[in-house]
Formats: structure tokens, C-alpha cells, sequence
């Protein structure tokens, strides 16, 4: 190896297979740029930032513990100390998955999608329908309140706002229509 001491009391460090490693005057900064074009910074604050050159992606460890990816394709991924991850996707989506097994999901047109650990899905429309869906079911409520329920079976129930119900078999045929 190599070592160049600077007037400005910089170092660097030129090893045989062409990595560097450039630490500030202070100390407090160093730059190991390796010989495949990757690089690491250590920073004066502790975050570690790892640049990937073959993937364009970008890895910040900060000393808290959060860890932050940047892809080229400006998708962004933040792992939290907690297991919590958030990604926030190109197209501005953002999906949190949290350490207990629960994921939501917030899409640009105010779409939410929550799914528990057991499966069950919540989905609530910008436009204020909301639908459920579980193993025994799949539900739809409306904003005028009418709620329509298709059950794992094929059985379909459906409770208007008016306070009729219909109720047609797995067949599609009307069993009950009260008004």
C-alpha cells in the first residue's frame, strides 16, 4: 500500500488492488472508494453511506439504527430499529409493514389498503366505499350505507339503505327479496 500524507492534513491510503481510502485532516470523515467502483463514507455524524456502483442504489446506516436504500428508480426503503420498513414506491405509493405482521398501504389516488397478520383485508376508496375481506367473506359498504356481502360460499347478501334485504343462493337465484 500506498500512503500520501497532504499539507492540509488529509491522508490517503492507495492499496495494491486500487482501492483508496481518504480520511480528513480532523479524522472525523473517511472515504473508501474500492477498486469496483463502490464507495463508503463514514461520516462526522456516524451515519455509514455505502454507494453500490453495479446497482446505482445507495445504503445510509444511521447510528440510531435506521437504515435507508435508494434504487435508481427513485424507489426509497426505510428499515426502522423497530423491523418496521416503509417504501415508498416511484409512483409515490407508500407501504408500511410493521413487525407485528400488519401492512398498509397508501396509493396516490387516497386508496388505503390495510391487511392484518390473519389475512384480513380492509380497503377504503378515495370515493368512501370501503371493502373487507376475510376467508368467510367479502364485503362491500357503501357511503348511502348499503352494504353488499358475498360469503365464501357464493351465498350473496345484500342490505339496502332503505332497509330492504336480498339474499340470493350460490347460484345466483333470489332466495328472499324483503322490502
Amino acid at each position: 500500500k500506498v500512503e500520501e500524507v497532504f499539507t492540509d492534513g488529509r491522508r490517503i491510503i492507495t492499496f495494491r488492488n486500487g482501492t483508496k481510502k481518504e480520511i480528513s485532516a480532523d479524522k472525523r470523515m473517511t472515504t473508501i472508494s474500492f477498486f469496483n467502483g463502490d464507495v463508503k463514507k463514514i461520516m462526522p455524524d456516524q451515519r455509514v453511506i455505502y454507494y453500490y456502483a453495479d446497482a446505482q442504489t445507495t445504503h445510509t446506516a444511521y447510528p440510531d439504527g435506521l437504515e435507508v436504500l435508494q434504487f435508481p428508480n427513485n424507489q426509497i426503503e426505510k428499515h426502522y430499529p423497530d423491523g418496521t420498513q416503509e417504501i415508498v414506491f416511484p409512483d409515490h405509493t407508500v407501504k408500511c409493514l410493521y413487525s407485528d405482521g400488519f401492512k398498509e398501504t397508501f396509493f396516490p389516488d387516497g386508496t388505503v389498503v390495510k391487511v392484518e397478520k390473519n389475512g384480513d383485508k380492509i380497503v377504503v376508496f378515495s370515493n368512501g366505499q370501503k371493502e373487507i375481506h376475510t376467508v368467510q367473506f367479502k364485503r362491500r359498504e357503501y357511503p348511502d350505507g348499503t352494504v353488499k356481502t358475498v360469503y365464501c360460499n357464493g351465498r350473496q347478501e345484500t342490505k339496502y339503505s332503505t332497509g330492504r334485504v336480498r339474499i340470493k343462493d350460490e347460484e345466483g337465484n333470489i332466495i328472499l327479496d324483503k322490502k
